[in-house]
């Protein structure tokens, strides 16, 4: 009954690629910071603000076979939008430990890169959420991040930062 041909004529079992198998080993905070600047001024008061999210990506293979390290570097930075006064500064490393098998080596860097981040964002958009909350602001709520675009633009930036160097 095995290798038994599908409605589309495509076989089945040993025939198929194999498939590709990503287990979360750990996740934990590497590194945070959170800066209420407006409370050490002592200055307080409603005010609407600016908030700028930045997002880098880090990955790694690990000693063990099959591991890998992913780290998401966020910074978020948020200012008064009137004055432009800086309200709070957070900073915030995270970082999984991934077990992932059967990724054809080509494709394991956007793997790490894209379908990594997107298993650890829910946690980090969870501990944004509550430290800005716990620190006296309304709890930042991070939209999704695309993250098949931000791979995108970081190729395109290191193929244009290239580029002038290859051709002086």
């Amino acid at each position: 009954m095995a290798d038994e041909p599908t409605a589309n004529g495509a076989e089945t079992g040993a025939a198929a690629a194999p498939q590709i198998k990503m287990s979360v080993l750990a996740q934990f905070i590497r590194d945070m910071s959170f800066e209420n600047i407006l409370a050490q001024r002592g200055t307080g008061g409603e005010t609407v603000p600016d908030v700028q999210v930045q997002v880098n990506l880090d990955a790694r293979k690990r000693s063990a076979d099959n591991q890998y390290e992913v780290v998401m570097k966020l910074k978020v930075d948020a200012k008064a939008k009137e004055s432009r006064d800086q309200l709070f500064l957070m900073e915030l490393d995270y970082a999984g430990v991934f077990n992932i098998e059967n990724v054809p080596e080509d494709q394991m860097h956007p793997f790490l890169l894209i379908e990594c981040p997107r298993m650890l964002f829910p946690f980090v958009r969870r501990i944004v959420s509550d430290v800005t909350r716990d620190g006296g602001f309304p709890a930042l709520n991070l939209e999704t991040i695309d993250f098949v675009s931000l791979y995108r633009n970081e190729i395109a930036r290191r193929q244009a930062a290239q580029a002038p160097a290859g051709t002086a």
